[in-house]
Formats: C-alpha cells, structure tokens, sequence
C-alpha cells in the first residue's frame, strides 16, 4: 500500500519540546528516532539523545527504557509508565509526551535525586545500563513517590545489569522507599550509619567501616519540581481529533483510525493488516524472523478497547488495556470480592508478576497477548481453563467465541474471521467448591519465558471430594497452549485422593505428548512439569478442601485425603524479596589527610554522566560528514567450501555503495586458518565472509539479506568436545604439569573414586556490543579509529597490517567501554580492521555496530569444558593422589586473544594452559598431574573471559573435593580444611606462597557466616521438609593476578600540569567499567598532593601512550598506577626545589614557578613490570606476581518439584589487601560474584545439531536479573595486609570473584545431594554446569520422573546438543 501520498503530521513532546513530524517512517522505532534524528525541532534545538542506550532490540534489557506519559481517556488522569524504546513504534507517540535520560537531569544544570543517589551509591559501573535504570526507577517516583520495596523491586525487574551484581542500585532506590530495611537484624541500627566510633562485627571500632555513601548529603526528592504533561497534549486528549491519520513510509503504511467504527471500516478493507498497541510480539518478529506486514492498524485512539466492566457474572477487560493495566484491574477486583470467587483473578495475577519485565507489561495489550497464541502465552493456559470467553467485533455486529482448545489450535471455525478484531476478554468468577491455580517454571524466577506453564482448575461436588468439572492447560509443550480434554474428561466422577492422581499422571502424559525432537528441548523436563504441576495442584486442592470441610462441618469429611505437614512446603512459591547485606571495608588511617583520597570509597568518576546519559560511548559519537554504515555478512555453514559469492542484487538496492569481500583487502587477512574474511572455505556459522556499506544501517542490514552464497558442505563435521577428541581435533598441542607419583600413590590409598565434570560456556552480554567507526583522513593515510575495545593497541597492530600501513598512520581512541569481561580483547581488532577496510576502499568514514544477535553468533564466549578425575584418598579425606585431564572446546581457532598470532606467543599461556596452572586451587595435594587439551570444533572461536579458565578447571577440582566428603561420609568444608595449603609452600608449579591470608579468608568466612549453626539448620528444615530442601556451601579460593609473561605487566603513562595548576593524566589502560580511570585519579592526587579536583583523564589513545598491553588479567589498576605514580614522582622531584625555597605557596604558584624557570611540566612515567616466567618443559616458574585469596559461603533451597531455586544468603570475604578504593573493589566483587552465579546456575548456550547458535538474545539466554540477588548479600574485605609489590599494597579484584559464585552451584549440589541420600539414589551422579532447573529437576528423581517416558536417542533427532 505504501504510496507518494502525504503523511499526516506526527505530533508528540520530547522531554517537553514539541516535535511535529511531517515525513515519518512506520518502521522506525522511538530509540531510532531519539539517537539519529537530526530534525530542527525549534530554533537551535537539536534531537539528539544518546542516553537512551542501544543494547539488545527486542525490549528484554531494558537499556533504552524512557518514560511515556498519555491522557487516559477511560479515567482522565495522566498515566506514566517506563517502555523500552527499541520496540516503540514512533508512530505510536501521537499525542504522547516522552521523557528520557537527558530530561531528567543534568550536570549542566540539576542533577534529579535518582541520578544523584544511583551515582552516589556506586550504582554504576560501566554506565550503559544506568540511564535505563535511572528512567525506571524516575517512572515509579512519577506513579509513587514513596514506593514500596516491592514496587522498586517490579519497576528494576526489567532492567539488565552484568557489571554490579544490582545490590548497589537496588540500595540507591531503597532510599526513596517508605519503609527501609536497612536496619540490620538484631541491632536495630541502619548498616549505612555505622561510622568510626561504632563497633562492627569484623574487627576494633576505629578500623572498620560499614558506610559507602553518605545518605544525609543527599538531595530530597521534590515531586512538584517534574515536567508537567504538555498542556497542548491535554488539550488534544480531552478534545481528540476523530479523524483517521496515516503516515506512510518506504514499505509500510501505518493507519491511526479514530473511531472504532474506522477501525471496523479499515479491518475490511486490510483483512490481513495486523493490530498494534505494544509491539511487544510483532516487533521481534519482524526484526528476527522476517515478518513483514505493508499496512499497520494501530487501535489505540480507540477508548472502547479499554474499557472494564464488572457484573456479577464476571469481569470484562478491554483488549486495549496493557498487561499492567489488567495487573490493577484485577487486583482491585480481589480486593473487592470474596476470595471464593477471585480464584480466576488470583492466578492471573500470579502469572502477570512474573511475565516479562515491567515496561513490557506497561505496552503488551492484553488482546495482543491472547490473539499471538504464543507457545510460552502466561495467561492463555489460566484464560482457557477459566472457561474465558473472547468478545469479538466486526463492522457486520458482535460475536462471542470460548478461549478454548479450538481457539488456541487456530481451528478456522473458532477463530477471528479476518475482518473482526476481539474487543474484550471476559472472565466469569470462580465458585464455592471450586479451586483454581497457576503455574510456571523458567529459567529463572522473573523476566524469562516460561520452559513450561499451566492453568488447572477443579469443581467438585459440594459437600464431597469427587470430580464435578475439570479442565487443564499447558504452555511450552507445543506450537500454542495445549488443553488436556480427553484427560480431564476420563476423570469426571472420579474422588480427588491418590489413586485419581496416578491415573491422572498417566493420562496426561498421553494426551500431552511431546516428540523427542520437540522445538525449545528439554523434553524429559517438561514431561516432568507437567505431572509435577498437577502434583501441586493436587497438594493446593487437597488443603483448600480441608479448610472448607473445616467451614462448613461436611460430614464423612474423615474418607478424604490430607496433606502431610512434611508435604506443606511443596504448596509455596519461593517469594521475591529485596536483597540486604553488609559491606565491610578497613578505614583508612585516621592521620592520613582529607585530601587523600587513596583508600577512601571514592565515586566512579563518570557515574554522574552515566546517570544523566552525557557520558559518551562509541557509537554516542555524532555522525560525522559523509559517514556510511556497515553490516556483516556471515556463513550459515558449520563446514563448508565457498563456491560463489553474488552480491549483484545487494548493490541494486537503494543507497548501498558498496560490499567489502577478501579481495579488497590491501594488506593481511588475519592468519592463516584464521581470517578476517572467509576464503574459499568457512569453519563455523557466523564466521564473516564479507561486509555491506550504505547509507543507512538499515539498508545495510536488508542488503546482507540479498547476497548470495553458495556452499559445499565439507566433512568432518564437529561440535563436540567428544567427537574432537574421537577425531583427534585439537588446536594444541596437549598441556601436562605433574608432581609426585602419581601412580605409586593410587596403589597405596584407602579409596579410588571417578568422575566427569561438564562445564558450559558462557556468553560475555557486555550491555554494549561491539561497535567501531573508521574515520579515514585527508591525507597521509591516516585513520582515526574510535572503538570499544580492552586493548587499542591491538586493533590499531591489526588494522595496520590488515591495510598495510605503518601503525604510526593509526590511532585508536577509547573514552570508555560498555563492559568487556574479556570479550573485547581481541575480537575488536578484526571488526575495526574490516571497517578500515571498508573506509579506504570507499573513502568514506564507516561505523560498524552488531546487533545483539550477531554479537552473540560471531564473537564466542567462555569456553566450555569437559573435565574427568580419579581421585586417591584416605578414608579420612586425606586426598594422597589426583588425576584431572581437562578438555576445552576452543572453536574453530585460537582466536587473537589468546595471542596466538603474536611474537610473543611462546611467554605467554593460553587459556588451557592458565586453566592447568590454576587446577590445584586452595589444596596442596603431593601427588598430582594436569593434563589440558584445547579442542577445535566448527564453533565459533572462544575466547578470553573473565577468569580465563579459572571458573570451569576449579570447578572440577572442587566437584572431585566434594565427591570425596561423600564417599567418607564427611561434610565437604571438613575435606576442604584437611587438604589445604597450612604452611608456606610451593605450588605445583614450584611458585613459593604463604598461605596465612588463604587460611585467615576461610576461617573469617567459617565465622562471619556462622556456618556451622546454620548447617545444623539446615539439616533440621530438610528432615521436616520433603519436596523442598535447603543446601549450604563455603568454598576457598586461591586466585593468581596477571599474565604469566613480565612483558605484559608493562605499562606506560603521560603526565602534563598546565599553566593553571590543572593535570591531565593518560595512561595505557581502558575504562571498562572497573574504575580504572577513578584509581589513577587517585594515585596522581596521592603522588602530587593535590585534590582530585584538579586533575582529569580524557582518554585512552595510541597516540599518547603507545604500545600499550590489554586491560586484563586483573592488573590494569596495578600496573599503570606504577606508571602514573612514577610520572607523578618525576614532576614532584622536579617541583621539589622551588616548594623548599617557597613551601607556604600554593600549587599554583610553584607550577608557575616551575614554568618561569624553563622546569618541564610533563612526564612519561613507566613500569617495567612484574616478573613472571613459566618453564612447560620442566613445568617450574613463577608464572603469577601474586595471588588474591578469598571464600564464600552460599545457602539455597531448592524446589525438588520444578527444579527452582532461591538464594538465602550468601557472604564472601576477599582479600583486598590495602584497598585503593573500596567501593569500586566490593562493586567488583559484587559484580563478578553475580557474573559467576550466572555462569553456574541460569546461563546455558543452546546449539542446533547443525552448530547454529539458538541463545542470541535476552529472551534465550538469561544473565542474574534483579531477583536472582541473594537475599542477604554480604561482602567484606578483610582487614588489611602489607604486600610491598603492589600500588599501595592494593590487589586487583576484577576477576576473582567470578569462581567464588560456585558457591551457589553447590550449596544446590549439597540440596540435591541431600533429596538422593534421603530417596536411596545414588550420590555419585555426573556434574553438569549450569544448575538450571532441568538438571536441578531431573536430579531429584522421584516417582514422576520415573512414571515419563523416556525417547531412545538413536530414534530421533534433538533440537540441541550439549558441546561440553
């Protein structure tokens, strides 16, 4: 339909501006709009607002969130409420007024109390995420000035954090709270208060501190001081124009009827047209699955479509109301209603709580969830068991349908026809003798589709426990919501008592069926849930029965089942609850002066522009003069040759210039069997062949469509760590340390005992993904390259060789980086060498920014690991031997991170190598021997991630530790304490350390945690428990910092003073969110005595310090504080004369000084590095500086039905040493804690058998959100310990936390292990990382997982593989 004619205007306010919209494009989205239009809005206004973040582009992140405020038609308020922009259409915004980032608040004029406290509680890290957060949480102020906990905690639910673990944000909003819980238990004091004369709980009253922010300086929150909703948009609302408006673009036409009857008109006419409100189902589905609709209708002008109506025979909701909105509806109706006829209502509601995140909830209609009859729908299994019936309207009359099986099949003759619309929803009550319940099991417990859901509802015959009606439904285990009639209809009659539940289990998992090869998988799990949700229901009915027989004195009430109090638990949900905790931290010396900011908890030095959204990320720099845009072409092969490439029909498309392959490529192409762009042969799905430049990122995007390649698929074929090794497929040569005898000592232990170890990877969700502008210059073939990147230098060595040019031609700049966590070390260099491609070729400058998807399908992530050991011991758990051989799935290279390309390849380790090095962990154990193997697959090549190999090699260690405590009989802590380093040692490596902090770590955690008395209470509430247990845990942790190689410790920085006494420091390392930046302020304030108020970092460039070495391996704070210190030491040392001749002048006066007499006001300060060498051949060396110790214990309870999980409490202490800065080192710890939660528990990789990557997006792969926080969450840095080595005897925390989230992971093992002793199964059972409820499920087998069928594997193909 799209056309020449002319669009109607488009008239909405941004952050109280006016925006009129003549030539608007129906597809664009308001997070488009916000971040590239360019548009005169009045005067010099220009539209241009980065804050609102680009993230993941299906609205499941939460980074664009803004604030939409509209005129309710139906109650005639102003209703706020939080969307993500990514999936608002701009067309939607008629007569809305939108607020973002940037119209909350600024550093230019006012900062708003929610940037100021998010910024001020050290609620930020790497910054991408906070503007989203702060425009959550200014939402709920807008709607509730003094929210509750709970409404904090449902308004953050939606937002994504991976750097702070969220304790800090959350600890920020709970100051606008009415009712704090800050108040520690038992002390009735606020743990923020406690200050230097108060006593604490870790050491002498002077020394620690409680207290990183001080809430008295902030700012109140002063409602009056908001934006007001735009008169003129009342004006429209309360006299709205009833005409219909169109706005037509390129493809689409969007169509704004008024009145329903032109809704009803326009139905008719564009029968196949869809309706949209939210966009929250069409939007990602036309983004990622290629739907495409020429004519959008968009019904919200139309008031009728929201109305609520209320009767005695029911509730009606309008089909326009969003999901939020029915949330309100039907708590008001709850609250109105005996609870006897609020069944209905209460498990709707349930389902809404958890249903996506809250902005989703605010612009999801309740019509458009029912009409998508999605697999995973929430309602629809609670709408179809409620006997809803769906009231539908077309310009010939109404009509009503019943949300039955038919419907939810898409039967054509219980269907909407295609010219009518559903108008409303109603819901009759429930009644007495009637019971009705909601359940759902995801991967985690908010904000993630459902494995599987259900409805259930039962009336029985009054006064009697026999079956009158009963209906079931499932989501999740088929293509719509699957209803079980046959079933409930063969059970009519029967009494509600055990026989009817084993009968019913049978006929269930008969009639709900689903193939081994179902789409989503895990098959046997949901087979599971489904008779695990009726057990519940059973349980739920059962004891609602027995309070009613109780009421009404039913007679022969005796004959009826009852619930066993050991049963009780199975009937509670795990409730969300606002985590609390204690951070402890030494104070610094009382004498050291208030100037001084070393060892204080010092604010991130950009946090307030991360909380107003000023604070620029790369792709938030201006679009420069003749800028184009560049999207990548990848293979949809596992293993493949390139037969033909035609790019005819991409380059016939408007405003694309170009397409970039190999053979325009001057210089080099990568390396060998490791290419920037496929020659002749891919080795991966997502391996790029080659990149399209045009005008506009989407054409760019549309054009990779049009290309054509073709493929012939090559053998082998691998995925698996198993068949690489069956094809002798490795990438290495295999890695081996030993020590002892290893053999001699199995033959002289009490006991032998073996086992396997899966690890899965893990994907890096930095929040900003990769992105790079090229920006060629006039002359020279100079290039200025801006990046998000941990390591400039090796993308300005890449594009160098890449282009063949000298590097001196090149500089990159990095102001600051959206997260890394390793996953931009290397992988930047290829995207910025490709856009420089593109950018030389074209003359043209190039940005180039992935989609979540095809950051996710191209970069890699941690690799996954395949562990197996035999263990020697004693019958008291002295380990005398053990064996670990290691297989690691690399991918299909060994990936630039790892170096391999580099001169200096030989000093420095790969990742298998860090990971055998570290094996041993805590223990000293005489007789040992590592073997490591990194294995090639037709995978997208791994690659460095926090920890590097760490996390998954400890994890076996610690996995064969516990399996030992269980063949002895003996708690695991017991064996953990028998075989740890006691004394001054040697590692297996013969790298001498003390211990003494190892084993002060421990014993602080043993006591801080009081884990021994909760262990026993443990153990009480799983004998009185039978379908929920509690586990706890406590693991220690021997961590080594840096890069085993005295080259990569090196670090360089430039120091100027100016003329006014201001400094500007630069130095080599790249603010990824770690503070580093905050700490070399720190350090040049120490070094110069001066406030930090003076000095200022800009950027990380090449041009200024060159040859600079990757921020990672927990040093970069290390390392360039040496640099900036010695830069700092040389200018004091020259200062030092003219401050003896004058020591009562100020600083500027002796810098002027300094310039009259010709003294230079700039350095170059330099650190050479620690030493560290590794000797493979003889397997000696002191491969690491030093090593950060810490432990962490962890208490959880696990649902043995459903497989959930809920963190009780977690405390970790870490050794920090002397801390540079508090706050930033717990924000660390915190974050990375939480980051390696996720890896053990909720974060699991799906594959196809073809090797295609399904978990490309938020909705598929889970990172911790909000809920998943432990409930109490306490961290303390242990009192401080000299070490002379380190920058103010300071440590680097950056990466060490992540394995203490093991904790987690076995304080779960430790509750399953518990359900198999009690059940007589057997303990020994194969560790598989992740956690997820499927392996936690499926573990606790019992009489359900015994009653499904089981698919012979031979007689099927699966939807996914494992790779470990």
């Amino acid at each position: 339909m799209p056309c020449a004619s002319q669009s109607d205007e488009l008239v909405f306010f941004v952050n109280g501006k006016k925006v009129v919209e003549r030539n608007v494009d129906p597809e664009g989205t308001l997070l488009t709009f916000l971040r590239k239009n360019w548009t005169l809005l009045s005067k010099s206004w220009l539209l241009r607002l980065t804050g609102t973040k680009y993230a993941c582009g299906r609205g499941g992140c939460g980074a664009c969130t803004v604030m939409v405020s509209k005129h309710d038609p139906v109650s005639r308020k102003i209703r706020h409420f939080s969307v993500t922009a990514c999936l608002m259409p701009i067309c939607s915004l008629y007569g809305a007024a939108v607020t973002t980032v940037e119209g909350v608040g600024s550093i230019k004029t006012r900062l708003h109390p929610v940037q100021e406290r998010i910024a001020k509680s050290h609620g930020t890290q790497c910054g991408f995420c906070t503007p989203g957060m702060v425009m959550s949480m200014y939402t709920l102020l807008r709607n509730h000035p003094q929210p509750s906990e709970e409404q904090l905690m449902e308004a953050l639910g939606g937002n994504l954090c991976r750097c702070t673990g969220y304790r800090p944000i959350l600890e920020s909003g709970r100051t606008f709270c009415m009712l704090s819980s800050y108040q520690q238990k038992g002390t009735g004091k606020c743990c923020l208060d406690w200050g230097e004369n108060d006593s604490s709980p870790l050491g002498k009253k002077s020394e620690i501190c409680m207290k990183l922010f001080a809430k008295e300086e902030f700012q109140s929150l002063d409602p009056t001081q908001e934006l007001i909703f735009p008169p003129e948009l009342l004006r429209m609302a309360e006299n709205p124009e009833k005409r219909t408006l169109t706005f037509y673009g390129e493809r689409v036409t969007w169509i704004f009827p008024g009145t329903l009857k032109d809704l009803l008109e326009l139905k008719v006419k564009h029968p196949k047209a869809p309706l949209v409100l939210g966009n929250t189902s069409l939007g990602p589905a036309m983004k990622s699955q290629g739907h495409f609709h020429p004519v959008l209708l968009s019904p919200a002008r139309i008031s009728e479509l929201s109305m609520v109506t209320k009767t005695s025979d029911g509730l009606t909701i309008g089909a326009g109301c969003s999901l939020a909105q029915v949330q309100d509806i039907l708590a008001e109706r709850i609250a109105e209603l005996p609870e006897e006829k609020t069944q209905t209502y209460r498990a709707l509601l349930k389902h809404l709580r958890s249903l996506a995140g809250q902005q989703i909830r605010k612009m999801a209609s309740l019509g458009g969830h029912v009409i998508s009859r999605h697999c995973c729908s929430d309602l629809n299994p609670v709408l179809a068991v409620s006997n809803a019936t769906l009231n539908l309207i077309s310009a010939e009359g109404t009509r009503q349908i019943p949300l039955n099986e038919h419907f939810l099949a898409g039967l054509a003759s219980a269907d909407l026809k295609p010219e009518e619309i559903l108008e409303s929803v109603h819901n009759p009550p429930s009644q007495k003798w009637e019971f009705m319940s909601a359940f759902r099991q995801a991967q985690c417990q908010q904000n993630a589709l459902p494995h599987v859901n259900a409805g259930m509802r039962v009336l029985l015959k009054e006064g009697t426990d026999s079956i009158e009606d009963l209906s079931i439904a499932y989501g999740g285990v088929g293509a719509a919501t699957i209803s079980a009639h046959r079933s409930c209809q063969l059970l009519l009659g029967r009494r509600w008592n055990e026989l009817m539940l084993d009968e019913a289990c049978r006929l269930l998992l008969d009639e709900v069926s689903l193939p081994g090869s179902a789409p989503r998988g895990r098959v046997e799990f949901k087979r599971t849930l489904v008779i695990s949700f009726l057990f519940k229901f059973y349980l739920e009915v059962l004891q609602e029965l027995k309070k009613l027989v109780k009421l009404f004195s039913v007679p022969d009430s005796r004959h009826h089942s009852e619930v066993s109090d050991q049963f009780l638990s199975a009937l509670e949900d795990f409730p969300v609850t606002i985590p609390q905790g204690v951070q402890t931290y030494h104070n610094v010396d009382p004498h050291q002066p208030l100037q001084d900011p070393v060892g204080r908890p010092i604010m991130h030095l950009s946090a307030l522009k991360h909380a107003t959204g000023e604070a620029m990320f790369c792709d938030d720099i201006p679009m420069v003069d003749k800028e184009l845009f560049m999207a990548l072409v990848t293979s949809s092969r596992a293993h493949a040759k390139i037969i033909s490439i035609d790019v005819s029909k991409a380059l016939e498309l408007p405003k694309v210039v170009d397409v970039i392959t190999a053979e325009d490529i001057p210089g080099t192409n990568g390396a060998e069997g490791d290419k920037l762009l496929a020659v002749d042969e891919v080795n991966c799905v997502g391996q790029i062949i080659c990149a399209v430049v045009a005008e506009t990122d989407v054409q760019a995007k549309r054009a990779t469509e049009k290309i054509e390649i073709t493929y012939e698929d090559l053998e082998p074929v691998i995925f698996t760590i198993k068949d690489a090794i069956k094809h002798n497929s490795f990438l290495c040569p295999e890695e081996k340390l030993e020590q002892g005898n290893v053999e001699e000592a199995f033959e002289k232990v009490d006991q032998i005992l073996e086992g396997e170890v899966h690890v899965g990877g893990q994907e890096h969700f930095y929040m900003e993904t990769q992105r790079v502008l090229v920006i060629p210059k006039t002359e020279d073939k100079e290039l200025d390259i801006y990046v998000s990147t941990q390591d400039p230098a090796h993308v300005q060595k890449t594009v160098s060789s890449t282009l063949n040019i000298p590097i001196n031609r090149i500089t990159c700049h990095v102001k600051r980086v959206g997260g890394g966590f390793g996953g931009k070390v290397g992988k930047p260099a290829v995207f910025g060498a490709i856009a420089a491609v593109g950018a030389i070729k074209t003359g043209h400058p190039i940005r180039l920014v992935l989609d979540r998807e095809d950051d996710m399908l191209v970069t890699g992530g941690r690799h996954p690991l395949f562990g197996k050991y035999k263990v020697g011991f004693m019958n008291n758990g002295r380990i005398k031997a053990l064996d670990i051989e290691c297989s690691i799935n690399g991918g299909c290279t060994l990936d630039d991170s790892e170096l391999v390309h580099d001169s200096l390849r030989s000093l420095f380790p790969n990742v298998i190598e860090f990971l055998i090095l570290k094996l041993e962990n805590a223990y000293k154990i005489r007789n040992l021997r590592f073997q490591g193997h990194a294995c090639m697959t037709n995978l997208p090549s791994n690659t460095a991630f926090r920890g590097f190999g760490f996390p998954q090699g400890a994890l076996v260690t610690e996995s064969c530790i516990t399996a030992v405590a269980a063949k002895c009989g003996l708690p695991p802590e017991k064996i953990k304490e028998k075989n740890m380093y006691k004394t001054v040692d040697k590692t297996i490596y013969k790298q001498a350390f003390n211990p003494e902090t190892l084993i002060r770590c421990w014993n602080e955690c043993l006591d801080k945690s009081s884990f021994y008395s909760r262990r026993m209470q443990v153990e009480e509430f799983n004998k009185k428990n039978y379908w929920k247990k509690k586990g706890i845990a406590i693991i220690p942790m021997k961590f080594s910092v840096g890069f085993a190689a005295t080259s990569y410790h090196q670090a360089a920085a430039l120091v100027h003073i100016y003329k006014d006494g201001s400094v500007l420091v630069t130095h080599g390392g790249n603010e990824l969110g770690q503070g580093i930046h905050t700490k070399m302020l720190q350090v040049a304030s120490h070094e110069l005595k001066i406030p930090m108020s003076c000095i200022h970092i800009s950027e990380t460039s090449t041009a200024t310090v060159p040859n600079t070495i990757a921020t990672a391996a927990s040093i970069g704070a290390d390392v360039n504080g040496r640099a900036v210190q010695n830069a700092c030491q040389i200018l004091l040392k020259r200062l030092e004369p003219i401050i003896k001749k004058h020591p009562e002048g100020t600083w500027e006066d002796w810098i002027e000084a300094a310039f009259e007499q010709r003294i230079s006001l700039s350095a170059t300060g330099y650190f050479r590095g620690y030493k560290a060498f590794m000797d493979w051949e003889k397997g000696v060396g002191d491969p690491f500086p030093y090593y950060v110790y810490g432990a962490a214990c962890s208490e959880v309870q696990i649902d043995c039905l459903t497989g959930a999980h809920k963190k009780i409490r977690t405390d970790i202490i870490m050794d920090a040493c002397c801390s540079l800065n508090p706050a930033i080192d717990i924000g660390q710890i915190e974050g990375s804690f939480i980051q390696g939660m996720g890896l053990y528990t909720t974060e699991e990789l799906k594959y196809s058998p073809e090797g295609v990557l399904y978990s490309r997006s938020p909705d598929e792969y889970k990172i911790p959100t909000i809920t998943d926080v432990p409930e109490e969450f306490n961290v303390s840095l242990l009192p401080s310990s000299q070490t002379p080595l380190t920058i103010y005897s300071s440590k680097g925390l950056g990466e060490s936390g992540i394995f203490l989230g093991s904790s987690v992971f076995f304080a779960i093992a430790d509750a399953v292990a518990t359900v198999r002793r009690e059940r007589d199964i057997a303990e020994d059972f194969m560790v598989q990382s992740p956690a997820t409820p499927e392996q936690v499920r499926m573990a606790c087998a019992d009489r359900f997982t015994e009653m499904i069928p089981r698919d012979d594997p031979e007689t099927f193909k699966p939807w996914s593989i494992p790779i470990a």
